[in-house]
């Protein structure tokens, strides 16, 4: 099954409130409830693959923005059982793209990767993007464009990202992801 990590990742979102002895983690999958909570090790491998941190937050900053990302985890739209599809979504990735879009103050991309981040789960076929400094337009999550300071330019074809990203150099290819200046945190 390792497999499924060399072309793609499943991203998950890891909260910790305040005084809070451990971590929560949420999944969204195809098997058992559709939104997992803490089905998984916060910090665990994805059929084999090393989970990447793509934003983390602390302190009064994380205190502002955790309810955000709670209520996106608590009235998402696809968490019926039969919901989940693996391509072009919703799956995991539309999932936390909806956090990201409920809370741009993260200004966090998911990797190209990240099959599925381009499904418009709003409905919407056109908007701005996560970040609010660009705008996208997808057909279904089959095909589709982003451009965006914090995204950068990106084509969307059938899952696969072909992009640029100037902010922080990089080219983002399909199935092998970003090449370029590693994001910060």
């Amino acid at each position: 099954m390792r497999w499924r990590s060399i072309f793609a990742v499943h991203t998950w979102i890891v909260v910790k409130e305040k005084n809070a002895p451990t971590y929560t983690r949420y999944d969204y999958t195809a098997w058992g409830e559709p939104i997992r909570t803490n089905g998984f090790a916060p910090d665990g491998r994805w059929f084999g693959a090393a989970p990447e941190i793509i934003v983390a937050v602390n302190g009064e900053r994380a205190e502002a923005l955790i309810p955000k990302i709670r209520y996106v985890i608590e009235n998402y739209r696809f968490r019926s059982y039969g919901d989940y599809s693996v391509w072009p979504g919703p799956n995991s990735n539309t999932f936390v793209q909806a956090a990201l879009d409920a809370v741009p103050e993260l200004r966090a991309v998911l990797p190209p990767t990240a099959i599925g981040k381009d499904f418009p789960y709003t409905g919407k076929w056109v908007g701005l993007t996560a970040s609010g400094t660009g705008i996208y337009a997808s057909l279904a999550g089959y095909v589709g464009f982003s451009i965006g300071w914090v995204e950068g330019l990106e084509i969307n074809f059938f899952g696969a990202v072909l992009g640029l990203d100037i902010r922080r150099p990089a080219l983002k290819l399909p199935g092998l992801g970003r090449f370029g200046v590693t994001p910060g945190l």
